[in-house]
């Protein structure tokens, strides 16, 4: 018999969902409407997440989707059907959430296989609007949302792991083998603010990562913050930047494959000129990874992260960026995000930023973000405005 995570598990890993990772860490307040987004696999997660929203005196919204459910949508639908947003629909549900919920469980991972790229990044483009609303409402800091995973047979088998070792790996990642998995994560996003504040406390002008096969160079801009301890995904140990994508040039060599769109990337190189990816190969995936580059402004930086390995407790390859994204191992982890940067590493209120500053000051804008993954041993120097040099990250540990 398959393995089934037990009932009090869920409510465990639920409780950490709705009242540690929404709110920033403070968790639904009674009266707020929780959007809970969950494929058929993971039922049960539906169940102790509602329960938790319930329990909480908020309200969910469920939108409960079935299993292989997409592959026949793109083999009929014509481009006016790819491309039709349902405008009223997605601004009504735009203004009536205060949270999403989005849990990831996968039972086909080749299910969109052979369906031509430009067909899926149509669909996604035509929701750029909804993206963006939500981004607004989450910039007036009235809107959060958060990630999560349930494994499922097929996650398991596509990285060598039996079930219940690949939930043993959710469960190490998430606390969950604590009594009180929030108050770990409570004490845990402590010792980041710390970092991130030690970060934020340098006049940085420009990263300098070194590895092998990577030299890369990214101007972080003016008036940044790093970012990190949100609680925006479970599980998150990363501490990331959306710096000015026009001051990235160099190379970088990445490790960790990626999957998308039902296809794998392995081996991805990329190089930067004045800011613009200008060559891109593979190992494997190559012509995908082109073509997802080749999506407006997805050949620019969004997002800058680095994992320290002593903040992680994500130790294996997962198969999905969520977990791989935020891999300790022995040299940490550092992703580099093609596509929309994050608003919010503003420093000063978002909310009062029009589109056209928000370009002035080199925030990319894109209906994608996908983040690539490498795990070699790197040195990374922040160059300060002062002309001075300082080490902030080595052997997979920040040096702050």
């Amino acid at each position: 018999m398959s393995y089934q995570p037990p009932s009090d598990l869920l409510d465990r890993y639920a409780d950490v969902v709705i009242n540690f990772a929404l709110n920033s860490g403070e968790g639904v307040k009674p009266g707020e409407v929780v959007q809970l987004r969950v494929p058929e696999v993971a039922k049960p997660m539906l169940v102790a997440l509602r329960r938790a929203v319930l329990k909480a005196c908020a309200h969910p919204l469920v939108f409960f989707t079935p299993d292989d459910f997409s592959r026949e949508f793109f083999e009929l639908a014509n481009d006016d059907q790819l491309s039709f947003f349902a405008e009223k629909y997605h601004r009504g549900t735009v203004d009536q959430i205060d949270h999403t919920v989005v849990i990831i469980a996968e039972t086909d991972k080749q299910e969109l296989t052979g369906i031509p790229t430009a067909k899926i990044m149509a669909a996604q483009k035509a929701m750029k609007p909804y993206m963006d609303w939500r981004r607004a409402k989450e910039s007036a800091g009235d809107y959060t949302w958060t990630l999560a995973m349930y494994g499922t047979q097929v996650m398991a088998d596509e990285v060598d792991m039996s079930l219940e070792d690949y939930w043993g790996e959710i469960i190490k990642a998430c606390y969950l083998d604590e009594e009180r998995p929030a108050a770990k994560w409570q004490a845990l996003y402590t010792d980041l603010y710390a970092t991130k504040d030690k970060l934020d406390a340098l006049p940085i002008e420009k990263l300098h990562v070194e590895a092998a096969d990577t030299d890369l160079w990214v101007q972080v801009g003016a008036d940044r913050k790093w970012l990190g301890g949100s609680g925006r995904n479970i599980p998150s140990f990363e501490l990331f930047i959306s710096p000015d994508w026009r001051g990235t040039s160099g190379r970088i060599q990445f490790t960790e494959p990626l999957y998308r769109y039902g296809s794998l990337i392995k081996g991805a190189y990329l190089e930067f000129e004045n800011g613009l990816v200008t060559k891109a190969t593979a190992e494997e995936g190559e012509e995908l990874l082109r073509e997802m580059i080749a999506v407006e402004n997805a050949d620019k930086v969004g997002e800058f992260s680095l994992t320290d390995r002593r903040f992680s407790r994500i130790t294996k390859f997962m198969g999905l960026t969520l977990y791989d994204e935020n891999v300790g191992g022995q040299n940490g982890n550092t992703h580099v995000a093609v596509g929309a940067a994050y608003r919010d590493s503003y420093t000063g209120d978002p909310a009062s930023v029009t589109e056209e500053q928000w370009a002035e000051m080199g925030y990319n804008n894109s209906a994608v973000h996908t983040d690539i993954v490498a795990t070699s041993n790197r040195v990374v120097t922040a160059h300060l405005t002062d002309g001075s040099t300082q080490v902030i990250y080595r052997d997979g540990e920040f040096q702050v």
